[in-house]
């Protein structure tokens, strides 16, 4: 065996063979979203996060109100809590029972499960009214809209310039 062989016998250099090696796949775009949606991006996550925004804090409301099989949700629950996302309470010793609290990041979610369930109010209810509408302190029905905080105009597509993600 020569030094430029490998134990097999083959090149140790596959571009000495007349080979090349398989095109790698590009990395994928590091991104905000994918790190979120890892988090909160699976059905029954998001209808148990809406279930605490209603005021439903105990498994067994969660259960019922979003038709969530028990073992996945407790493995839901689970996640958004090891994630910061919910606080698991107890608020019974015998038998033991829990509630689940919004921490500051689940609170900060309020604004995506509200645009969430406009688009699904405008594009597809059929026609049919919204099954919750909510009132503003205004007195208004709220329309949920993205603005800029520095400016306060509304966010569009063609108001937006991507820029690098690296902070200053």
């Amino acid at each position: 065996m020569s030094t430029n062989e490998d134990l097999a016998g083959r090149p140790a250099d596959p571009a000495a063979a007349g080979t090349h090696e398989p095109r790698r796949r590009p990395a994928p775009r590091e991104c905000s979203i994918a790190r979120t949606l890892d988090v909160v991006g699976e059905k029954w996550s998001l209808l148990a996060l809406r279930e605490v925004f209603f005021g439903e804090r105990r498994f067994e409301q969660i259960v019922a109100n979003t038709g969530a099989p028990r073992d996945i949700l407790t493995a839901r629950l689970r996640k958004l809590t090891d994630a910061g996302v919910l606080d698991r309470v107890q608020y019974s010793e015998r038998p033991p029972r829990f509630e689940y609290h919004l921490t500051q990041a689940g609170r900060d979610l309020q604004p995506v499960l509200l645009t969430l369930m406009h688009w699904g109010d405008r594009h597809l209810a059929g026609g049919q009214p919204p099954p919750t509408v909510w009132t503003h302190t205004c007195g208004h029905t709220l329309t949920p809209r993205v603005t800029c905080e520095s400016c306060t105009r509304p966010v569009e597509p063609d108001s937006l310039v991507r820029e690098s993600g690296t902070a200053v």
